[in-house]
């Protein structure tokens, strides 16, 4: 044991080495970060003070280059570069004889790359702030964009991450591609009712098939248009923020498309330029590009990228996505992850990436001190968030990816009476102490065509049929509902310290997700979430969501999510209770499918004293939330010390509970 600390010591202190040179070679060769993230104001095209245009590519391997437009007619060759040092282009526009920029704004634009070999591309620039397509058109061209910019103020970062994971084109009933301007009028006011201090915005980044759900990038530098304009999202996240609601946006930086018309590949006319050479700059499983994280101007790009987002947007952070391709070079594919320290430290890891993240992670804690920034990794590499400085990458977050797994698998292959305490518990606190995870039941990952939310795990086809309260409810609706509540409550209670949602979750949505394509004949039936359900009274879908409320904004009030691990008093196989308690919140969890109990002994962390004390409840029987209503909220509760496995002064607490053949939950808060 003594050997494997000192050998992982060692390689921790290797990686702060690595980031320690690159910051050097930074500062030696571009005056350090500040100036070298900012790329994104001298590349593509910028608008100088005298209203002339200044263009600046990288393209090593093209032959020439021209700039080529509605500005002059699509002449292909009336506007060359200029070639200069390390594979970069320029051109400058001078402004018109009435002193406006030679090149309108909302007009295209396209780079037309001459190859080594004779060819001829039309390529947008990697750069491009915004790019669109027309009605018929497959094909993404190059906008040039120049409004003016407002500047919007940042909440502060909170101390409980409440997360609500959302798509801006299926956040709408209709069967279409909903807008920012939606999201902003119908979306926003959902989520801060709902409790959620957080939005994760999939999908962003311009990518040229839909139904890639955001993960093919074209257009890096580009908000998708498909939704509107910049300056519309742009005003959706103001109007989050002036609600208290922090964004993040979902960053893609593990992979990009592999299209040549409208995306990075084969940009200069070689099979690399922005990334390796095949097969290394191949994904398999993907079939996607991978980034060259040793370039230079890779480097320059993917790190100014997110400074771009930063800035111009204004977003709090990123949702990193596909770190575990990442960091090995593997790349997760047929390799399973047991937690053994030799799977997370040898030549399988792609040191180059490693070096990335750990410096985009440093940069941006560095300049925005409130930058959250979560790390979507499968492996449990150690030390992923722990600060650079202490040879870790410097995320906040990682995303437990083990819990909702667990869930699928429970509600899949167990009966009722099957459920292992000990395994759930275990599944939920099984993570790295000072590591943070954001626990989730289900994620989009699981909402996806191919698999199934929870709420159609448990309840199936007769959400369709049985959810009204104007019928008795069924058992199988009985059953699901109550679960669902319990279910989510105790990953939220119990799995780490920050907690995530996807949109339409929180109601139990009775549909799964599917995009347009060609499998489905285009249909947009799926590609949607239906939140005219919850306007309507009669359907149990509002219970659900008025439970979701309530479970975030008693977290709100306890803090549970930013406290200490929980104290777990409780795991009984044979009753299926689980208790725990948490910043002075006690929880108790009731999974026996048949039997309730009275007068049940449980322990607390808190020293208790003799008399009676007043409970405070989230109650999921209660009927607001779908539930029987049997608990009497006005019940005073016993409690008195006694000694409990060794421990001092823990309470002996009665609880009267008359939940026969129903599962329930709830929380409390002492108040001596």
């Amino acid at each position: 044991m003594v050997a494997l600390l000192l050998i992982t010591d060692e390689y921790l202190l290797r990686q702060y080495e690595l980031l320690q040179k690159q910051l050097l070679r930074l500062e030696e060769a571009e005056g350090g970060f500040e100036r070298f993230t900012r790329s994104y104001e001298t590349f593509g095209v910028q608008r100088q003070p005298d209203n002339s245009l200044f263009f600046q590519e990288w393209a090593p391997g093209a032959e020439a280059l021209f700039l080529t437009g509605d500005f002059n007619g699509w002449d292909k060759f009336s506007h060359p570069y200029t070639k200069k040092p390390f594979g970069k282009w320029e051109l400058i526009l001078p402004p018109k004889h009435d002193k406006s920029p030679a090149v309108d704004h909302n007009t295209k634009l396209k780079v037309v790359v001459h190859t080594k070999d004779g060819g001829r591309l039309y390529r947008n620039s990697p750069w491009a702030k915004y790019v669109n397509r027309e009605e018929e058109s497959v094909i993404y061209n190059w906008v040039h964009w120049d409004p003016p910019s407002p500047i919007h103020p940042r909440p502060k970062k909170p101390t409980s991450l409440r997360i609500y994971e959302a798509h801006v084109g299926i956040a709408s009933p209709e069967g279409k591609v909903a807008s920012y301007t939606n999201f902003t009028t119908n979306m926003l006011p959902r989520i801060k009712d709902l409790g959620y201090n957080c939005i994760q915005l999939m999908a962003i980044m311009e990518h040229a098939y839909y139904a890639s759900f955001g993960y093919q990038i074209t257009s890096f530098f580009a908000a998708s248009s498909r939704y509107g304009t910049p300056e519309e999202l742009k005003q959706m996240i103001d109007v989050a923020h002036s609600m208290g609601i922090v964004v993040l946006l979902d960053v893609v930086h593990s992979h990009a498309s592999k299209n040549t018309e409208d995306g990075l590949n084969r940009f200069d006319g070689s099979d690399s330029c922005f990334f390796h050479s095949p097969p290394r700059g191949e994904h398999s499983l993907w079939d996607s590009r991978l980034f060259n994280y040793s370039s230079w101007e890779v480097m320059r790009f993917l790190l100014s990228n997110l400074r771009w987002w930063m800035e111009e947007y204004c977003f709090d952070g990123f949702r990193f996505d596909g770190v575990t391709s990442m960091l090995y070079h593997h790349h997760g594919i047929g390799s399973g992850f047991s937690g053994d320290y030799s799977e997370y430290f040898g030549l399988q890891v792609d040191e180059e990436s490693l070096v990335y993240l750990m410096l985009a992670n440093h940069i941006l804690h560095t300049l925005y001190p409130d930058c959250i920034t979560v790390a979507e990794d499968v492996s449990g590499m150690p030390a992923l968030c722990r600060g650079v400085e202490e040879g870790g990458l410097g995320f906040d977050y990682r995303l437990a990816m083990a819990i909702p797994d667990k869930w699928i698998q429970i509600l899949k292959e167990l009966k009722d009476e099957d459920w292992d305490m000990g395994n759930i518990v275990h599944t939920l606190t099984n993570r790295r102490y000072g590591e943070k995870c954001i626990a989730y039941a289900e994620s989009h990952d699981q909402a996806l065509v191919g698999d199934k939310s929870l709420a159609f795990w448990l309840m199936d086809k007769e959400m369709y049929t049985n959810m009204s309260s104007l019928i008795a409810m069924t058992p199988v609706i009985d059953r699901g509902i109550q679960l669902h509540k319990m279910i989510r409550l105790l990953t939220h209670g119990l799995g780490g310290e920050g907690y995530l949602n996807f949109i339409g979750n929180e109601f139990g949505h009775p549909e799964w997700l599917d995009f347009p394509r060609e499998g489905n004949n285009q249909s947009y039936h799926y590609a949607r979430r239906q939140f005219n359900l919850l306007d309507t009274d009669h359907l149990r879908y509002s219970q659900l969501y008025a439970f979701d409320r309530d479970m975030n904004r008693t977290e709100d009030k306890y803090g549970w999510l930013a406290a200490p691990p929980a104290f777990i008093s409780a795991k009984h196989e044979g009753d299926k209770v689980i208790v725990f308690d948490r910043a002075n919140v006690l929880f108790i969890f009731n999974f026996h499918p048949s039997k309730s109990f009275q007068d049940y002994r449980v322990a607390v962390e808190v020293p208790g004293k003799h008399g009676f004390c007043q409970i405070k409840f989230l109650d999921s029987d209660e009927a607001l939330y779908g539930g029987h209503g049997r608990l009497d909220h006005n019940t005073e509760f016993f409690t008195e010390a006694q000694p409990f496995n060794g421990r001092p002064n823990s309470i002996k607490v009665f609880l009267l509970l008359l939940l026969t053949h129903q599962r329930s939950s709830f929380v409390e808060q002492q108040q001596s």
